[in-house]
C-alpha cells in the first residue's frame, strides 16, 4: 500500500488552519458530512495540492447482524469517487439492531457499540466486510473501536479476532491506539498484548486521540490532548512495524493551530523514531458464504442488548449492570448534544430547560432513524407533553417547518392549525437527509 504519511482529521472548525499546516501529507473526513456534488472548497484546496482525502464513515454498522444498507454502501462509494480517495475506512462495531431479522423493534444506538469477539460474531463481519468490498471502488480498512463494556463468553482476544478477519479477508486495518488504551482502562486488556496478535502487516493507517478519565472510566472524547500513555502504544506499535500513515483525530474543543501542530510533530518524532520495517499485506483467502443462522443468532442478542441501553428493558444476563448504566447514560447525553448541533434552535427555544427535557424524552423514546429524525421527534414530545416553560408556537412552527404541512395523529391535535409554512435563515431547502443514525463521537452535519 502507498504511503499516507503523517495526517490530521479535516473538521469545518479548522478547515483553514489545515491548509496551513506545515507536513499535513493527508486528511480525513466524516464520510456522511460531506456531499459529493457539493464538497467543502478547503477540500478541494487540498485535493489539488496533491493533500490525500480520506472518507472515514461512521454508519455501516459492519459488525451488526444484518447485511449492510444498499443506499449508504453506494453513498460511500460515491464520497470516495467524489474525493479521489486512495481507501475508506469504517468501523468494527454495530449501531442498531432489531428489525426483521429480530422481529423486534429497529433500534438506534447513535454510536458505535462493541461487537462480541465470538465464532457467530466474526462470520457475520467477514461476510458484511465482503459485500461492502465488492461495493467500494478502493480498498476498504476497518478500525477497532473504543468500548465501555465488555460481552460475557467471548470466545476470542481482540488481536485473534483481527487478525482472522484480515486473513480471511484481506482487508486492511485501522489501528487506533488510543482505543487500544480506553480499553485498557475500561476492559483490563493489555494493549502489548493485543500489539503482539496483531496482524500487523494488514495496517493501512493509525489514529491517535485523546481522552479523559473520570470515576476510572476513560472517555475516548475526541476534544482533550493526546495522553503520554496513547503515544507510548504508538511507539511501541512503531516499533513493530513502520505504519503507512498516522493521523491525528480532534473533533472538539479545538485549541490554537500551534498545539495541534506541536501534537503533529510529536507524531512524526515518534513514529520516525521507531524506524521498523512495513510489512506485506495478508490476502483473503476466498469467497466468505452468508452465515444465515450466526446473523439471526447474533441479532437476537444485539437487540437485547440495544434495547436495555435506550429503551429502558433489562440488561441480559452476564453483562456488568454498572457498565451497561454508565453507557446508557452516555447514549442519552450524546442524543441531547448531537440533536443540538444538527438543531441548535431548539436549546435557544428551551434556554437552560433544553438538556433536561431531552433526557426526559430520551429515557422513554429510543431513537429511531439518524439525529435528524430524532430531533423532530423530540419537539413532537415536547408538543404532545405540553411540557412547563416550553414556547409552543414556536415550537410548532419550528416543526411544521420541517415535517411537512399535515402532520397527523396525536401531533396534528398537538400542534393546532396548520400555518402556511415559512423560510427561516437557517432552514435547509433541497439539503439531502442524514443518511446515518450514529456520529463520530459527537461530529455530524449541522446543515439541516
Amino acid at each position: 500500500m502507498d504511503r499516507l504519511g503523517t495526517g490530521i482529521g479535516w473538521r469545518p472548525e479548522i478547515a483553514e488552519a489545515v491548509e496551513r499546516m506545515p507536513g499535513v501529507d493527508w486528511v480525513e473526513v466524516v464520510a456522511e458530512n460531506v456531499c459529493p456534488g457539493h464538497l467543502p472548497a478547503s477540500l478541494r484546496r487540498l485535493r489539488e495540492r496533491g493533500v490525500a482525502v480520506v472518507p472515514h464513515g461512521v454508519s455501516l454498522g459492519l459488525g451488526g447482524a444484518e447485511r449492510p444498507d444498499e443506499g449508504r454502501l453506494t453513498a460511500l462509494a460515491e464520497r470516495a469517487a467524489a474525493l479521489g480517495a486512495p481507501l475508506v475506512s469504517e468501523h468494527i462495531a454495530f449501531v442498531r439492531a432489531g428489525g426483521p431479522l429480530t422481529a423486534s423493534p429497529r433500534l438506534e444506538a447513535g454510536h458505535l457499540l462493541p461487537v462480541p469477539r465470538t465464532r457467530d460474531a466474526l462470520d457475520v463481519l467477514c461476510a458484511n466486510v465482503r459485500i461492502t468490498q465488492e461495493a467500494l471502488p478502493v480498498p476498504l480498512a476497518v478500525e477497532n473501536i473504543a468500548a465501555l463494556f465488555s460481552w460475557p463468553g467471548e470466545e476470542l482476544t481482540e488481536g485473534q479476532f483481527l487478525y482472522e478477519l484480515a486473513e480471511r479477508t484481506g482487508v486492511r486495518l485501522l489501528v487506533d491506539v488510543a482505543n487500544l488504551h480506553t480499553n485498557h482502562v475500561n476492559r483490563g486488556e493489555d494493549p502489548a498484548a493485543a500489539l503482539a496478535e496483531l496482524p500487523l502487516e494488514a495496517i493501512a493507517y493509525v489514529h491517535v486521540a485523546g481522552g479523559f478519565e473520570r470515576d476510572g472510566v476513560w472517555h475516548d472524547s475526541h476534544a482533550h490532548p493526546v495522553p503520554d500513555a496513547v503515544l507510548g502504544i504508538l511507539a511501541d506499535l512503531a516499533s513493530r512495524v513502520a505504519p503507512p500513515g498516522v493521523l491525528l483525530e480532534r473533533d472538539e474543543n479545538f485549541p490554537e493551530p500551534a498545539e495541534l501542530e506541536r501534537e503533529l510533530g510529536a507524531i512524526r518524532e515518534i513514529v520516525g523514531a521507531c524506524g521498523a520495517a512495513a510489512g506485506d499485506a495478508l490476502g483473503g483467502c476466498g469467497e466468505t458464504a452468508d452465515p444465515g443462522d450466526a446473523r439471526q443468532r447474533l441479532g437476537v442478542a444485539q437487540a437485547a442488548v440495544l434495547s436495555s441501553l435506550v429503551a429502558g428493558t433489562p440488561v441480559p444476563e452476564g453483562f456488568d449492570r454498572v457498565r451497561m448504566g454508565v453507557q446508557a447514560r452516555a447514549l442519552a447525553s450524546k442524543r441531547a448534544d448531537v440533536v443540538a448541533k444538527v438543531a441548535p434552535e431548539l436549546p435557544v427555544l428551551l434556554g437552560a430547560g433544553y438538556r433536561g427535557a431531552f433526557l426526559e424524552y430520551a429515557r422513554e423514546s429510543p431513537m429511531r432513524g439518524g439525529y435528524r429524525r430524532d430531533a423532530l421527534d423530540f419537539a413532537a414530545f415536547l408538543l404532545e407533553h405540553r411540557r412547563p416553560g416550553a414556547p409552543r408556537r414556536e415550537l410548532r412552527d419550528w416543526w411544521l417547518d420541517r415535517a411537512g404541512p399535515a402532520p397527523r395523529g396525536r401531533l396534528a391535535r398537538a400542534a393546532g392549525r396548520v400555518l402556511p409554512r415559512r423560510r427561516y435563515p437557517w432552514s435547509g431547502a433541497g439539503v439531502p437527509p442524514l443518511t446515518n443514525g450514529t456520529s463520530h463521537t459527537g461530529n455530524t452535519m449541522s446543515t439541516w
